[in-house]
């Protein structure tokens, strides 16, 4: 005997919705997993912890600092900024597709602050694109004022310099660093600030246009 048309069709539309549902569970299985959002610790979003570079690309950079997880890392790079010591420093480091390095007044990276190394503050948080972390040298505790910026994900970083923040706005500007090793005419922080101090951004000089004088002038 026939099936009756009403069942023929609940059949027909349940074989349908299976043979969909099946291949899209599959790929679902083997597509890889998506890189989780970064929590944002609740302190972090107070102009307290909040960086400002001026750089010579053109525009203020905004970096949220995390006191959570490096308070050492962010007490001196705050500290240093209000003492203006980054003020007028060079990218001396700035690799393409991997990150720009600065903190160092000397240019060579090979220089420092006058304050003591940091213990390290290895933590969770992964190099992502805009991560700000501690440049450092072999010793797991010799960071002192030198950081990064990282232009794209570098999980190989993470467990091994202490990130410390991670850029808010202003990426294009960090985009425009010159690169090299060192660059042949080197980026610069015009200007490092925190937030709640209110310090004005400092863009760079317009360049100067020469004009020829007018003959019989």
């Amino acid at each position: 005997m026939p099936a009756c048309p009403s069942i023929a069709r609940a059949l027909t539309a349940l074989f349908l919705a299976f043979t969909l549902l099946v291949p899209g569970k599959l790929w679902a299985q083997e597509a890889p997993a998506a890189i989780p959002a970064v929590p944002v610790p609740p302190a972090s979003a107070l102009p307290e912890n909040i960086l400002h570079l001026d750089l010579s690309t053109g525009g203020r950079v905004t970096i949220q600092l995390y006191p959570e997880i490096a308070p050492a890392h962010v007490d001196r790079i705050k500290t240093l900024a209000r003492q203006g010591f980054y003020n007028g420093v060079v990218f001396h480091r700035v690799i393409d597709g991997f990150m720009a390095q600065t903190g160092d007044p000397t240019g060579t990276g090979q220089g420092g602050s006058p304050l003591p190394d940091l213990k390290a503050e290895f933590n969770k948080m992964p190099h992502l694109r805009g991560t700000v972390s501690m440049a450092r040298a072999t010793e797991p505790d010799s960071a002192n004022s030198q950081f990064f910026i990282c232009f794209q994900p570098r999980f190989s970083l993470d467990n091994k310099y202490t990130v410390f923040g991670r850029v808010m706005s202003g990426m294009q500007f960090v985009d425009a660093i010159e690169r090299g090793e060192p660059p042949a005419t080197p980026s610069t922080v015009l200007q490092a600030s925190i937030a709640a101090d209110n310090v004005p951004p400092k863009l760079p000089a317009a360049p100067q246009i020469m004009v020829d004088p007018i003959p019989g002038s």
